[in-house]
């Protein structure tokens, strides 16, 4: 989050508090757009379903694990 949104946050905090919004940490939907360019730059290809609209980390884990199962990125 930090190199693609400029945000910094407790990697534990994600993981216990899912389903708080992303707005509670700063992050606008142009901060989620970087992290999910910069996940598809690295995989070189696009990210299945809607992560870029995602509004909390759970949902976003979510359509980024499906895309991993479906053998997207």
């Amino acid at each position: 989050m930090k190199s693609s949104a400029g945000i910094t946050v407790d990697p534990q905090h994600l993981t216990s508090s899912p389903d708080t919004p992303f707005a509670e940490y700063g992050l606008d939907s142009l901060g989620l757009l970087g992290i999910v360019g910069e996940l598809e730059n690295r995989r070189g290809v696009a990210i299945n379903g809607d992560a870029d609209s995602c509004k909390t980390p759970g949902s976003f884990v979510e359509v980024v694990n499906t895309s991993l199962r479906a053998g997207v990125i």
